[in-house]
């Protein structure tokens, strides 16, 4: 049995329109092209695959049946092609990032990736760091940035830049506080706002000030750190902003302000962690590079 891979492809336009003319259009092709081609198709196999109607076609028993064999043969070859190309050199890279990190990094470092090969055919996922760990374990991330280490010795990772926290409130609030020189753990904790349990921002904010869930009488349990930032500029509450999100959160709520902790400052460590089963073929440097030098500027600018 002699098939072709162009008259899969061309029968599977025909399957999913229902309509010569229709598939042709889809493939680029003219209809007696397709038609010829389906005729080729219906020879190599024995059968006829496909029954003409007033409105288009219908698939025969056999075309339902090869339908079904030649997704999986497209299917497969596409994923041999794209396996063929590594990321830097056309190839797919999926990257994720957790949300206190996404909304900030990606404006500044995406015009850069898509400048670069790396940056060709890129996919971002935005989750928490639970769910990118899980997703990364399963094959369906080539890399995560994440601000937790990477436990284990299946995981590689690059340190990209330190991003310290800030205290953040409405200037009123602030201004209060200058010159105070308070810790984290002298915060009152019944003017604390949290993130939501399973973002690792907010878990961090209560290990620095010692505190757990029950302590914060105002964890709202918000999804964002812009929500956050909202409620602190209008004197809800004192928040922990990262230097990474600083800018942005204070041109977006006017009146938040911040103020830097007394040494030593809590910070997170911010990384890039892949499978130490996944050949980087010197793309996991260079992404870790370019996400180093945009982090750090957004950082050195708090």
């Amino acid at each position: 049995m002699n098939i072709s891979l162009r008259q899969l492809r061309y029968f599977l336009a025909l399957a999913e329109q229902g309509h010569f003319t229709r598939a042709a259009e889809t493939i680029h092709v003219t209809q007696p092209a397709l038609s010829m081609q389906i005729r080729a198709l219906e020879d190599a196999v024995g059968a006829r695959l496909v029954e003409r109607t007033a409105a288009g076609i219908v698939l025969t028993p056999q075309g339902r049946a090869l339908e079904k064999h030649a997704r999986k043969v497209m299917e497969a070859m596409n994923g041999l092609q794209q396996g063929m190309r590594g990321p830097g050199h056309g190839g797919r890279l999926v990257l994720g990032m957790i949300p206190t990190v996404a909304p900030y990094l990606l404006p500044e470092v995406l015009p850069v990736l898509r400048a670069g090969d790396i940056g060709r055919d890129l996919h971002l996922r935005e989750a928490q760091t639970d769910r990118l760990m899980e997703e990364l374990a399963r094959g369906r991330l080539d890399a995560a940035v994440i601000a937790s280490p990477a436990d284990g010795a299946d995981m590689v990772s690059i340190p990209l830049f330190t991003d310290h926290f800030l205290l953040a409130g409405s200037a009123a609030r602030i201004a209060q506080l200058r010159g105070t020189a308070t810790p984290p753990q002298e915060l009152d904790p019944g003017q604390l706002l949290l993130l939501d349990e399973g973002h690792c921002l907010g878990d961090q904010a209560l290990e620095v000030c010692g505190l757990n869930r029950r302590s914060a009488k105002l964890d709202l349990g918000a999804a964002s750190l812009s929500t956050l930032c909202r409620l602190a500029a209008q004197g809800m509450g004192l928040t922990f902003l990262p230097e990474l999100a600083r800018r942005q959160e204070i041109a977006a709520a006017p009146g938040l302000a911040t103020i830097r902790f007394p040494d030593p400052q809590p910070l997170r460590q911010i990384q890039l962690v892949r499978r130490a089963t996944t050949p980087d073929g010197g793309w996991f440097p260079e992404l870790a590079e370019t996400l180093r030098q945009a982090g750090q500027r957004l950082v050195q600018d708090a």
